[in-house]
């Protein structure tokens, strides 16, 4: 999903101005934050000071906050809210690939719906991943596509330097606009949902912190960069997803990358949507979690439902922006923030509790302000 919104990242600069430089800054190093203290709830220390992994999940962790009130209460909110974003994210990786087949192939008969049923019918095989090895492959690829459009946007803005003006940035800002602006840049670095499985999966999870650092340093950079010259490029003519600004030539051959990326995208939220619903099932009966038939049925079921979903739910992109709010700010900031205050709160300094509480404060507002703006958008649109 992150590439998605980073195609947004312009737009949002155009709404930001210099303040939205800051806040791409700002929210990698938030988010980079948020996921190092996620993963220090998964650890405590033993008699002899060392640390060790005693919990496996953010249910786990959820759980343990919530042991007092009701052992299992934590977990079945925060499994909810993870399956809910899951879902959601797979749902829109299908509409993305359907608006992009029908945008590349305009002389088509065909309508949206359509192609994303073409789309669907590719990712099939979806239901016969077993490991997050497979994901990972996939997502390297994914990645590599992702730098591929990139560098051919960045590219095409540097034969435009010629028109370049800094003057192009706004001063004053509206507060709805800039809003939107904070969501696109804060949900694009967002990835805590897969922290624990991924850190838990590392050949040496000793090296996870310094692995985030180097990861969000890189995608800060990145981002930037993108942004800044893609809005230099274009100003007050920016569209909401810049390959849109784009040549015709250009925006056919970056709109069939970004199909690529978006189809190689839909595993990784997919796999982990179905771990979260085998987990629960392990819990209950073993030996069904191991059952080949049960285990195709699940990821069928998860696959038809994506498709239902983004056949038919109206208002999509509203709906998305509503639940994105709710699951993405408490995933990102709230929990893992309240997490650690829970767990680690006789252990940490001054600075750590304030921090924390900060970062609770901030998650909370973008939420609230999210939700606000998402809410009054379906009211417009009924009316």
């Amino acid at each position: 999903l992150q590439g998605i919104f980073v195609l947004g990242l312009p737009y949002a600069l155009l709404h930001s101005g210099y303040s939205g430089l800051l806040l791409i800054v700002l929210a990698a190093a938030l988010c980079c934050y948020t996921g190092k203290i996620l993963i220090a709830c998964l650890y405590e220390e033993n008699e002899n000071g060392q640390l060790i992994r005693v919990r496996d999940t953010y249910e786990d962790i959820a759980n343990a906050c919530c042991k007092k009130l009701s052992p299992s209460l934590g977990g079945i909110v925060v499994n909810v809210t993870q399956v809910v974003e899951l879902i959601m994210t797979c749902i829109l990786y299908l509409v993305v690939s359907g608006n992009l087949l029908s945008h590349s192939f305009p002389h088509v008969p065909m309508t949206e719906k359509t192609w994303s049923v073409i789309a669907f019918v590719t990712l099939l095989p979806c239901i016969f991943i077993r490991t997050l090895k497979i994901v990972s492959k996939l997502s390297q690829l994914c990645s590599l596509v992702h730098f591929v459009i990139i560098f051919v946007v960045i590219t095409y803005c540097l034969t435009q330097m010629h028109q370049w003006s800094w003057a192009k940035f706004r001063l004053s800002l509206e507060f709805e606009d800039f809003l939107v602006s904070i969501g696109v840049i804060i949900f694009s670095y967002t990835s805590q949902i897969f922290l624990p499985t991924l850190e838990g999966n590392m050949k040496n999870p000793g090296e996870f912190r310094c692995m985030l650092n180097w990861t969000h340093f890189f995608a800060c950079v990145l981002k930037t960069t993108f942004a800044l010259t893609a809005f230099l490029t274009w100003g007050e003519k920016t569209k909401e997803v810049i390959t849109d600004n784009l040549p015709s030539f250009l925006e056919t051959l970056v709109n069939l990358c970004l199909l690529t990326k978006a189809l190689l995208s839909y595993p990784l939220p997919f796999f982990a949507a179905t771990e979260i619903v085998y987990s629960c099932i392990s819990k209950d009966n073993h030996s069904n979690y191991r059952s080949p038939l049960l285990a195709l049925t699940v990821r069928g079921s998860f696959l038809l439902l994506t498709l239902l979903m983004a056949m038919f739910t109206p208002h999509f992109a509203l709906l998305m922006g509503l639940s994105g709010s709710v699951t993405g700010a408490a995933m990102t900031f709230l929990l893992p923030s309240l997490f650690h205050l829970k767990l680690k709160w006789k252990k940490l300094s001054f600075l750590e509790k304030c921090a924390d509480i900060s970062v609770f404060i901030l998650g909370f507002l973008c939420s609230l302000a999210g939700i606000v703006c998402s809410i009054k958008g379906l009211l417009e649109v009924f009316e």
